[in-house]
């Protein structure tokens, strides 16, 4: 099943979606990474944006400073907003939601058992991209409106303005459900079955 959803989100529509569901988002995406949430959650520092309900995607985008402008009102065009992986930042997915609201995670790669923890117990989803499809993700941008902590920059907090953003996969939900611990055990259990043909590991 596909959905198409338009950011803020309230819990019930995030808790309507199940792994293996495909999602398009409209409206307002913010983009995230280490360093920005190293200095929100350990180091004390606040942002003017209000995250409720929202989608963050794990990201240092490549941008070019340019004059201000309708088309580029924070003083930035995008080049190439790619996305990067996503468990480095295990640590922070539940400070994400308890804290700021979010409901969204957008990465690559996965997270792990506490990030499941927190969809599960505060209600929120985890969307998957495919590496290496920077260029197809910065066509889903259609501006980049505004830039909090932008001393940290490229790992500033970015707002963009999207546009059919997606699909993405539903990879991890708020039931439990996780896409890579489905495929954890099905490779485990071939691993052990082939194993186990060669004579090995009885």
């Amino acid at each position: 099943m596909h959905h198409e959803l338009t950011t803020p989100v309230t819990e019930a529509q995030v808790r309507a979606l199940k792994v293996g569901e495909t999602v398009t988002l409209q409206g307002t995406l913010f983009g995230i990474r280490d360093a920005t949430q190293i200095h929100l959650f350990d180091r004390g520092r606040r942002t003017r944006f209000d995250l409720h309900g929202h989608a963050v995607i794990h990201t240092a985008p490549n941008v070019r400073k340019v004059a201000a402008c309708p088309e580029h009102p924070a003083g930035y065009a995008p080049v190439c907003i790619g996305t990067t992986t996503s468990a480095r930042m295990e640590r922070f997915t539940r400070p994400l939601m308890e804290q700021l609201g979010v409901r969204i995670i957008i990465g690559k790669g996965g997270l792990l058992a506490a990030s499941a923890a927190a969809f599960s117990e505060i209600g929120g989803i985890y969307l998957a991209i495919v590496g290496g499809t920077a260029a197809l993700e910065t066509t889903w941008i259609e501006a980049i409106e505004d830039v909090d902590l932008d001393d940290l920059n490229p790992e500033s907090l970015w707002k963009f303005r999207i546009r059919d953003f997606g699909p993405l996969l539903v990879a991890m939900d708020s039931h439990g459900g996780s896409l890579y611990e489905t495929v954890k055990r099905d490779a485990q259990s071939r691993r052990a079955r082939a194993l186990a043909s060669l004579g090995i590991g009885r």
